[in-house]
């Protein structure tokens, strides 16, 4: 897999604006790499929603009536 930069290029309101400077500013941050950060890791919540989902599916889902089923974290304290 070759990865590689594109450039993307928003026209946003000045007051978001001034919001994302401020969180970014907050964490020592360019509103760029703030800005990128928080599109990862929405890809990543979404993704790791996902796999929660399946994981029910093929668990089935707590308090489905599945009690037949063993909960991937049997015994696990």
């Amino acid at each position: 897999m070759v990865m590689g930069t594109s450039v993307l290029s928003l026209r946003i309101d000045h007051d978001l604006l001034e919001r994302l400077r401020d969180h970014a500013a907050k964490r020592g941050m360019s509103v760029q790499d703030y800005v990128v950060r928080t599109l990862i890791r929405d890809d990543f919540d979404q993704r790791f929603q996902t796999a929660v989902e399946e994981t029910e599916r093929f668990y089935g889902s707590p308090g489905s009536g599945d009690g037949d089923q063993v909960r991937p974290n049997a015994g696990i304290r």
